[in-house]
């Protein structure tokens, strides 16, 4: 049980990464198109 919960948040947290990653992203070419 508990093997299987660390494995959820793993997963987790790799999406969670993932989707920061994304958002930095976008907010750098936001800032680039303004200037």
């Amino acid at each position: 049980w508990l093997e299987n919960c660390r494995r959820l948040w793993k997963n987790c947290e790799r999406q969670l990464t993932t989707s920061l990653q994304m958002v930095v992203l976008a907010f750098l070419a936001l800032l680039l198109k303004r200037f």
